[in-house]
């Protein structure tokens, strides 16, 4: 009972503190949708200086809410992709930043299969209260089925047609566009793009790099659209692949940077110079982008917005509250690996220095 009146008492201090009442107090700490942003931050900020703690399990059981959000990064048409992905990393430890600091735990899983059921499954276990899905890859009706549901859910990926749930994602197009304008821009006219298309955001960047040669006067050319599966040294293998068949080509806009890096090793052990013979740009601004030899010119994905944007939209759908499909623009960012005319002469470029920002410049991604 001593400990009960002193819990009470305390929750009772928190309340005076931040203005609202014992009620208030508790569903603000438990996680209840039903109080505003703004409140909650108040309570915690009172809490945190009597440091008060909330009982997890008995809130889970007065409230209903687990506090714990499912994110499951769906890999259908990449099964051998790991989740030691450097992209994965930067945007997984992104949505776990947010999901602590809205006090939440994270519960994650790969699946191979159709996601539907495995968020199915955690619906009717109520072991989590929503799920960040990293990714349509082949399961966009599924997704909407899901949707259709009610069940709490938003998705990193492209904005597809007919989509019935909320998405965050990059300007893949405006992104792919970016790169392949910007390899134009230093001379390249044989431009090979690396990826797979069956992933709708590898899909939305090709028909960037098509709009951009079009742009340019530039037929594109079935040859150079090669299809590389993430998770495999299928990238490494397919340069290797047109330099070894003689193959014409001054430029590549890879969908990933890991694609990028492995496009550099095959071209360096076959004498073809980055970027005096092949300028090279990457999709993601991993952060070993700006320390490969030559420094890697990317597209950078900004993972903390959209990290942010996808924990908000789902602390809506929890609320029930209608979220917001939003896209979020790239950047290019210039560096050694596609300056092709200004290195053309040099025999050698080395990496950047440790703690040295290797980036020549940087610029906002358009949509036209």
């Amino acid at each position: 009972m001593r400990g009960k009146r002193r819990t009470h008492s305390s929750m009772a201090e928190v309340a005076r503190r931040a203005g609202v009442s014992l009620s208030t107090v508790s569903r603000a700490l438990s996680g209840s949708p039903l109080i505003s942003e703004e409140t909650r931050r108040l309570v915690r900020q009172a809490a945190e200086k009597l440091d008060y703690r909330v009982d997890a399990a008995g809130s889970s059981l007065r409230t209903g809410l687990t506090r714990t959000i499912g994110v499951v990064i769906p890999l259908a048409h990449a099964a051998r992709q790991s989740l030691s992905d450097p992209f994965f990393l930067e945007i997984l430890g992104a949505i776990a930043d947010e999901l602590t600091a809205s006090g939440y735990s994270l519960l994650l899983s790969k699946v191979t299969e159709d996601p539907a059921d495995w968020i199915s499954t955690i619906a009717r276990g109520r072991r989590a209260d929503g799920v960040i899905v990293v990714g349509q890859s082949l399961h966009h009706e599924s997704l909407n089925r899901l949707a259709r549901n009610g069940f709490p859910l938003v998705v990193w990926g492209a904005r597809l047609p007919d989509q019935r749930y909320v998405s965050v994602g990059s300007d893949n197009e405006a992104g792919g566009f970016d790169a392949t304008t910007h390899l134009v821009s230093q001379g390249c006219r044989r431009i090979v793009f690396l990826g797979d298309a069956g992933a709708p955001e590898v899909a939305a960047r090709l028909n960037g790099y098509r709009r951009a040669l079009r742009k340019a006067g530039i037929a594109p050319s079935a040859q150079l659209e090669v299809p590389v599966r993430f998770g495999s040294d299928s990238a490494y293998h397919a340069v290797a692949s047109l330099a070894g068949a003689e193959v014409e080509f001054d430029g590549i806009v890879a969908c990933s940077d890991v694609f990028a890096i492995n496009a550099m090793r095959a071209l360096a052990e076959r004498g073809l110079k980055v970027p005096a013979d092949v300028a090279i740009v990457g999709f993601d601004d991993i952060p070993f982008a700006a320390y490969t030899t030559p420094p890697l010119t990317t597209i950078r994905q900004n993972c903390h917005v959209g990290a942010r944007l996808l924990v908000e939209n789902l602390m809506r759908a929890i609320r029930q509250q209608a979220g917001s499909t939003v896209i979020v623009p790239t950047e290019l960012v210039v560096r050694a690996s596609s300056l092709r005319e200004h290195y053309r002469a040099l025999p050698s470029i080395p990496g950047p220095r440790r703690g040295a920002d290797p980036v020549s410049r940087t610029r906002k991604s358009r949509t036209g």
